[in-house]
């Protein structure tokens, strides 16, 4: 989906559009349940099934897994790795049992820095927080890898935010992965500059839908740098 929310859809089949990507030479698939996100559970795991089953690469999940018995679902199914962020604010004890059932490769924490923001105005649970305090405590349980989403739009154009990524990145020297906003080469090499303060992969969607991308330009540059296929702890 576009911006993850609507706009034009790609393909009403996940399952062949994952079929799609592994037959361009993909080596993992970032899949997000959209109406786990509003629903607070997962809701298209039958489908989500089905791509495990379907593609030889890793699969990470995010949205809907709120719960300790949502990622036990996930792991026990084949998902790779999974994307949590609402579990530790809603459901504390929780999240920690899956980080210490899991590890810290298994089990990452997403932050949306817009989500936070818009959040805090009108959730009590979100009054005095931010992108950064947040990553700052799940850091100080345990977890070791963070996906990042922080898109600044101007008109039409989206990109990330370039100088809020590379502050979180000094600020919580973890492992990031930049989610959204990355629409050309030009972005991906600014994110590449900050692979020494620990942002080492991105993920990629409407980019890759739209052909702003040579995808098989991308693997062979990948494999000729003997770069992971899935970004590791």
């Amino acid at each position: 989906m576009v911006q993850g929310t609507g706009g034009f859809v790609y393909s009403d089949d996940p399952v062949e559009i994952a079929k799609l990507w592994r037959k361009e030479n993909a080596k993992s698939l970032h899949v997000t349940d959209r109406d786990g996100i509003t629903s607070g559970c997962l809701k298209n795991f039958e489908t989500i099934r089905s791509m495990v089953k379907t593609v030889d690469i890793p699969i990470e999940l995010g949205g809907g897994i709120r719960k300790f018995e949502d990622a036990k679902m996930a792991f026990d199914n084949g998902i790779y790795r999974i994307v949590i962020g609402k579990m530790l604010l809603e459901n504390s004890d929780d999240a920690k049992k899956t980080l210490d059932t899991y590890g810290p490769s298994k089990v990452v924490f997403g932050i949306d820095a817009q989500f936070v923001e818009s959040a805090a105005k009108i959730n009590p649970l979100y009054n005095g927080l931010t992108p950064l305090s947040i990553a700052l405590s799940a850091k100080q349980i345990g977890f070791r890898r963070f996906v990042y989403t922080d898109i600044v739009v101007r008109e039409t154009n989206r990109t990330p935010n370039f100088i809020s990524i590379k502050n979180m990145a000094e600020q919580i020297q973890s492992r990031i992965t930049v989610s959204g906003g990355i629409s050309n080469l030009d972005d991906l090499m600014k994110i590449q500059a900050y692979e020494p303060l620990g942002v080492d992969s991105v993920v990629i969607g409407r980019a890759l839908y739209e052909n702003k991308f040579s995808c098989q330009k991308l693997w062979r540059v990948c494999e000729a740098e003997n770069y992971p296929y899935t970004a590791k702890v």
